[in-house]
């Protein structure tokens, strides 16, 4: 089996969503450490400033197929491939189900998913690694997320997939289930979020994790853990825990 380059100065990384947020972390966690790093965002001008040290910047909207082509012609190589780029909104009524809401999620954290490994997933090198960032939001159901549980139990069942059939290219793939994260994102959250984490917390984390070449990254572990024992009480019970109401 081929061996990748250990030396972090040969090998180059490519984040998507990294003007901000975890994304933001990761850059600024690769580079201090010597690794070549590619950085995704939509605005061009904004990567500039944020993510000065990246290699290249590639500016493009991942529900944008044909910018999302142009941009990966200028690469020719990854090692590294990191998935990251995503939103949140909530669906606040259930009854009046928000379907404008649900396809803009599930465009953005799922359906893309299709146009950025179409287009850079034969990039990365035999050896490499592919990681995608889910949320642990798919280990129990919670309240107003249909649209964002949704859209990331597809990205988990899409790595899971990908981790068979890649085997055989030798490339790894890392399914990141972050608990709550200080992001912009999360910012705009008005309910409590247990056990939270700063993006830089979760950037090392998963800078660990990808280079231990974990299959599975899930963080913190007592979010994770609970979420895993209200999985296991009767629902009715779970339920009114979780309750908006």
């Amino acid at each position: 089996m081929p061996k990748p380059n250990d030396n972090p100065r040969a090998k180059t990384v490519l984040i998507t969503g990294a003007s901000s947020g975890i994304g933001l972390a990761l850059y600024k966690q690769y580079v201090s450490l010597g690794y070549q790093v590619i950085t995704c965002g939509r605005d061009k001008e904004k990567l500039a400033q944020q993510t000065p040290l990246a290699t290249k910047w590639l500016v493009f909207d991942v529900n944008d197929i044909d910018a999302v082509a142009k941009a990966a012609e200028q690469i020719i190589h990854i090692d590294i491939l990191i998935l990251n780029a995503g939103t949140c909104l909530y669906i606040d009524n259930a009854k009046q189900f928000d379907g404008h809401c649900f396809r803009e999620v599930i465009k953005t954290n799922l359906l893309s998913m299709g146009a950025l490994l179409e287009n850079l997933l034969p990039k990365v090198s035999s050896g490499g690694q592919l990681a995608m960032v889910s949320s642990s939001a798919t280990i129990f159901p919670f309240s107003r997320a249909q649209a964002y549980g949704a859209s990331k139990a597809g990205v988990d069942y899409l790595a899971n997939s990908l981790r068979i059939d890649l085997a055989n290219d030798h490339i790894d793939v890392c399914l990141i289930h972050p608990g709550f994260i200080k992001t912009p994102l999360t910012d705009k959250n008005n309910f409590s979020m247990p056990f939270l984490l700063t993006a830089e917390e979760a950037a090392k984390r998963i800078y660990q994790g990808i280079k231990h070449k974990k299959h599975y990254l899930q963080f913190p572990k007592r979010l994770t853990l609970l979420l895993k024992l209200l999985s296991y009480l009767p629902q009715s019970f779970a339920n009114s825990l979780l309750s908006k109401d």
